[in-house]
């Protein structure tokens, strides 16, 4: 399943203060096992949505935090100041014109699958991931 071209949908974070409507159709759905996400959700992956910046349509105002990512650029993870909740990601890479939303701040996440798993080389042994996916052992190449 995907967002698909001049779809829209909407999500937020747990306690509502912040919602969002998304306008697709999305650049990638990848699960991701660095190790900054492990940490930022408490679970071995994060399921994450690439977008471009102009197709988030944002009400309300998240809170930032800032650190170096594994490529050695700046990575910054919005959320609720009220709930905490996840919402999206920001960075050096891929850049200012993309984000990467969480995916299960959406309202309904089962609309959209993801197609590959990335930065196995930090995935917990324990954790589960689809075997028809593909795996790339951190970020997976992108055309341009």
């Amino acid at each position: 399943m995907a967002i698909g071209a001049g779809n829209k949908v909407e999500g937020g974070c747990l306690c509502g203060a912040i919602r969002y409507t998304v306008t697709g159709p999305e650049m990638f759905t990848s699960q991701c096992c660095c190790k900054d996400c492990q940490k930022a959700t408490g679970t071995g992956h994060t399921t994450i949505i690439g977008l471009r910046r102009e197709q988030l349509d944002l009400r309300g105002d998240p809170k930032t935090y800032t650190n170096g990512g594994d490529t050695g650029g700046k990575v910054t993870r919005h959320f609720c100041g009220e709930c905490g909740g996840r919402l999206y990601t920001t960075g050096d890479l891929p850049g200012d014109e993309v984000l990467i939303l969480q995916a299960g701040s959406l309202d309904d996440p089962n609309v959209v699958s993801p197609e590959s798993v990335i930065y196995v080389k930090d995935a917990p042994s324990w954790d589960f991931f689809d075997p028809d996916l593909p795996k790339f052992e951190a970020m997976q190449p992108r055309e341009r």
